[in-house]
């Protein structure tokens, strides 16, 4: 079984081979799905799940925040007007039910996770509707993992609690950087001591594991100050880290434009920051997971890691086995075993389907065999930092690197560069990732990508 996580850290390297990539969430990558999809093929992979009584993981996407944080990426809907909510929410309940009417009752949810936006954004009422359309539409398993995000500037301990109450077993939120000039240039200001105020609301209301994002690159951040971010993050105590590397993007997220650029620290800072808190949390009892998640020795992700049953998706890594993914809301992703389809992403195309009685599906792909194969291939890497060859050639009947029928011939071929840099190991039916290379490893699972290996990758951020 692979070891947990450790890092080595060679600055010349990670330099070397910064450049933007996909994050390797699903394989192909989201990029790869096109408006030319037919809702058939997405209804016959559920009916193959039905049939295997594959298990279910659900996301649900609330778009909405009360204003807006000039980092992010993700697909939102500013406004203060909180009775947009409400159609919204009756339009993913439609949708609910038009899918799982597809859906064998006798196949059980293991994960559940709303996202955004700002999940909390909705009044308890919203809340409770939205959580029983998915109790009363779906069966879940009595150990379900149950989570959700929040924005803690607008939450009390009445609002964590609520949540607990319904059945959130696990809950996430971001910090970014607890600097308030940082705060300030970010439009996210929330001070440190309403930060620690809901951690201790959310320990006192006994939540199973709590998850805290940072962000290393905005404006105005350094090592010093970062690192002051860091130490109080292990104060904080939470059960999972994320950092995220800040892709400045204007060009695609136009609300960048409102951050200073001037200020943002150069490629050399950030490299220094990115050592530092690697380090720091690494001193301060958390493991190395994968590219951007640390956890505590005793976190479900760190066994999972270190017993070789680790897996990925479009919410990260997991530790439930592999499941159809089921996304509800507009711009949501579902990932079956040989199909991905996107919801629409705008308000108004979402809801003239539903109301329509159609399935929401903006665009879709569907997996071939070649597809499935690099999937597995990438994915093991991803989340085991080792791939045993045999493991491939018996599920999928080929040859991995023999001198006849070789699948993946080019594929090792290059793979035999990166071993020169100290990046990965061949030692005969395995490969293996070095401590130097688990930092690059989406540039090792690129070599397996035969989908987007040729084009320019400036629509993903860069590894480093």
């Amino acid at each position: 079984m692979p070891q947990t996580a450790t890092v080595k850290f060679d600055s010349n390297l990670l330099k070397k081979y910064d450049k933007p990539l996909p994050r390797y969430t699903s394989y192909p990558p989201a990029t790869e799905l096109k408006a030319d999809f037919s809702d058939l093929d997405f209804r016959t992979s559920i009916a193959v799940g039905n049939h295997k009584k594959t298990p279910i993981s659900l996301y649900c996407h609330i778009p909405f925040c009360e204003s807006a944080c000039y980092f992010c990426g993700c697909n939102t809907l500013i406004t203060k007007n909180r009775k947009i909510a409400d159609p919204y929410l009756n339009r993913v309940a439609q949708n609910i039910a038009q899918v799982s009417s597809l859906i064998s009752p006798k196949r059980t949810v293991n994960q559940l996770h709303w996202g955004g936006g700002t999940p909390n954004y909705l009044n308890f009422n919203q809340l409770e509707f939205l959580w029983e359309q998915f109790q009363e539409n779906f069966n879940f398993d009595k150990e379900a993992e149950i989570s959700i995000e929040i924005n803690p500037r607008y939450i009390d301990r009445n609002g964590i609690f609520f949540l607990r109450s319904l059945g959130f077993n696990r809950i996430s939120f971001g910090i970014q950087d607890f600097n308030p000039q940082v705060q300030e240039a970010i439009n996210r200001v929330q001070p440190e001591s309403m930060l620690f105020d809901v951690m201790s609301w959310i320990r006192e209301a006994e939540f199973d594991s709590v998850n805290v994002d940072l962000i290393y690159g905005l404006p105005f951040q350094n090592l010093e100050t970062f690192k002051n971010t860091v130490d109080k993050t292990i104060k904080l105590d939470p059960d999972r880290v994320a950092i995220f590397n800040f892709a400045y993007v204007p060009w695609m997220k136009p609300i960048q434009k409102k951050i200073p650029f001037d200020a943002l620290p150069e490629p050399s800072e950030k490299l220094d920051i990115f050592q530092m808190t690697i380090e720091e949390l690494t001193e301060g009892g958390y493991v190395f997971i994968g590219m951007d998640h640390f956890a505590k020795p005793d976190d479900e992700l760190t066994q999972a890691q270190k017993a070789g049953e680790l897996h990925r998706n479009f919410q990260g890594y997991t530790t439930k086995p592999e499941s159809d993914l089921f996304a509800f809301g507009m711009t949501s992703i579902s990932m079956l075993e040989d199909v991905y389809i996107q919801n629409h992403k705008k308000l108004k195309d979402y809801y003239r389907a539903i109301d329509e009685g159609i399935l929401p599906i903006e665009k879709g792909v569907r997996l071939s065999q070649d597809d499935i194969i690099r999937r597995a291939v990438i994915m093991e890497l991803m989340c085991q930092f080792e791939l045993c060859k045999n493991t491939i050639e018996e599920k999928y009947h080929l040859h991995f690197d023999l001198e006849l029928d070789e699948y993946f011939a080019r594929e090792i071929e290059e793979l035999r560069l990166l071993e020169a840099d100290g990046l990965v190991r061949l030692n005969g039916h395995k490969i293996e990732v070095t401590p130097t290379g688990r930092l690059l490893i989406r540039n090792i699972a690129s070599i397996f990508d035969a989908r987007t290996r040729q084009r320019q990758m400036t629509g993903f951020s860069r590894t480093i």
